[in-house]
């Protein structure tokens, strides 16, 4: 039989592998929404300093964001985005601070749009998702109340 320390080392071990796991996925979603903001800005043809100028962040702040080292908060993000001229939900679904959500032509039209504030866009969507959800409410409720015998026309 293992005594008492044996088995405090193997928990030990097993929850110090956990940690080391998490802190690895958090690094990755790190470097992967830096390289995602440097490819988004050398496909913009943006200076790594203009967009700095452009998101109100510091030049070293920014290549730091970029080569993963540093987590960008959900404000920097948005003030990044409005710099890269892309929608800040972009940016949030690859950080990990929202869930990617199914593409529409609507949805893709409303945040590619240029000509409207990202707030705008936010309120739109929201608005275009309150209408599909109740429709998708109407749907279920009508084909519950049709008798079983009705054949659509």
């Amino acid at each position: 039989m293992r005594d008492e320390n044996e088995q405090d080392g193997d928990e030990a071990t097993v929850v110090g592998a956990a940690g080391d796991l998490a802190a690895r996925v958090v690094n990755t979603a790190t470097a992967d929404i830096g390289g995602f903001i440097r490819a988004q800005r050398e496909s913009a043809q943006v200076s790594l300093r203009q967009l700095a100028l452009l998101a109100g962040v510091s030049n070293p702040y920014l290549s730091q964001i970029e080569r993963g080292l540093r987590k960008p908060s959900a404000d920097v993000l948005a003030q990044i985005a409005k710099g890269l001229r892309v929608s800040s939900e972009v940016l949030y679904v690859q950080a990990g601070f929202l869930e990617e959500r199914p593409h529409s032509p609507i949805r893709d039209a409303v945040l590619s749009d240029v000509t409207i504030t990202e707030r705008q866009k936010q309120v739109l969507l929201e608005i275009y998702d309150s209408f599909r959800r109740e429709n998708d409410t109407t749907e279920v409720d009508t084909i519950e109340d049709k008798p079983e015998g009705d054949t659509p026309s």
